[in-house]
């Protein structure tokens, strides 16, 4: 169904009633608010919204409205970016590690630039050497992030000028650094360490007449998963990352990868308890979704999203959330405080846009949640499920 106004406020067991369950309302104003806030935190800074956490052709439809780039790692993503008839000169490719058909699918779209961060990677693109630009990524450990994405992927700094002298012996185009620090990062820190390491590393190159043009300072900018999923202060949060980028040299091009930031907000779960057991002096909640559904992000990215129960009432009472499977890992809280439910009662999740419908399975046949695509920005207006 498209085009269906309903009221300003959603009521979840109605759209339960309508579209069924479990559901993930995917709200394109708040990708919007999103992305606005981030441009006004980084000033001069071209975002390319990273696929990974939620591919969907809604949020991407509405950041191609707002002028946002792309930052692709597959040959999936390359065809999402197809299927919405994204200019590829919107796009780059950051995977640092690529098969030959990787770099071939993307050249073809029309994508140019990738990223490298080793000897191997370089060797790769000389068969496309007059065709592709160059990113090399450099390595920043951030220990204070749970999920550090310099331990996989980056050179070390020390070993940047090297590399970089190699890439041009080779007559091959590399353009620009990239890092990416790590995701949901407590503090911009480790954002101002690397640019300020970068900034040098600029400096070094040029010295040597490797002329770059493009830094990447990636994504890892943080929300804030708390009880109310309430705002957070972005432009304060990159107030050090500005700082740092102003000592960046002249000419540079200034890039970013945000994910989560943009994604997380966008979509809020629905599940309904289908069954209910005393177990253990608790009460136990079976709902139609759960770790293998769209709350798979509490295992693979270690999140604890916020859930409630908003139209339960009576005295809260220790309970356990469980998931639909027959897997007794899928838990979804099992140390909860929750008035009496019936079954057909809803518990909804909030902050559930980044790393949930994107890395859900359908493991003992469980289908996984529809997405109900809404835009709140005046009334809500139901867009499409699917």
């Amino acid at each position: 169904m498209n085009n269906e106004i309903v009221p300003a406020e959603l009521d979840y067991r109605e759209l339960v009633a309508t579209y069924g369950s479990p559901l993930l309302v995917l709200d394109q104003a708040a990708v919007r608010k999103q992305y606005r806030a981030l441009t006004q935190a980084l000033p001069g800074v071209r975002l390319h919204y990273a696929l990974k956490p939620l591919p969907h052709s809604a949020v991407v439809a509405t950041l191609k409205a707002e002028g946002c780039g792309f930052d692709l790692a597959t040959n999936g993503e390359v065809d999402v970016m197809l299927e919405n008839q994204i200019n590829p000169d919107d796009c780059i490719h950051t995977h640092p590690i690529k098969r030959d058909g990787d770099i071939r699918y993307a050249l073809e779209y029309g994508c140019k630039v990738f990223v490298f961060d080793n000897p191997v990677e370089l060797d790769k693109f000389l068969p496309y050497q007059d065709k592709a630009e160059l990113l090399l990524r450099v390595s920043f450990p951030n220990p204070e992030t749970k999920v550090d994405l310099s331990k996989k992927f980056g050179c070390t700094p020390e070993a940047a000028l090297p590399l970089l002298r190699k890439a041009k012996a080779m007559g091959l185009n590399v353009i620009g650094l990239s890092f990416h620090v790590g995701s949901q990062v407590p503090n911009s820190k480790r954002h101002v360490e690397a640019i300020t390491s970068c900034n040098q590393i600029l400096r070094d190159a040029a010295a040597e007449d490797i002329n770059l043009q493009v830094l990447d300072i990636g994504g890892g900018f943080p929300v804030n998963y708390g009880a109310d999923g309430a705002d957070f202060d972005i432009y304060e949060f990159c107030a050090p990352i500005r700082e740092a980028l102003s000592h960046t040299p002249k000419g540079i091009r200034l890039l970013a990868e945000p994910g989560r930031f943009i994604s997380a907000p966008c979509m809020t779960s629905v599940a309904s308890v289908m069954g209910k057991a005393e177990r253990f002096e608790r009460t136990w909640y079976y709902l139609d979704d759960g770790l293998y559904g769209s709350y798979s992000g509490q295992l693979f990215d270690h999140i604890n999203y916020p859930k409630s129960a908003p139209y339960a009432t009576g005295e809260a009472k220790p309970a356990v959330l469980a998931g639909p499977t027959c897997d007794s890992i899928d838990v979804l809280a099992d140390d909860i405080d929750l008035p009496e439910l019936d079954v057909g009662d809803v518990i909804v999740g909030k902050m559930m846009g980044a790393y949930t419908w994107a890395s859900a399975t359908e493991f003992n046949f469980f289908r996984k949640a529809s997405i109900l695509v809404i835009d709140s920005q005046e009334a809500i207006e139901i867009k499409a499920v699917a």
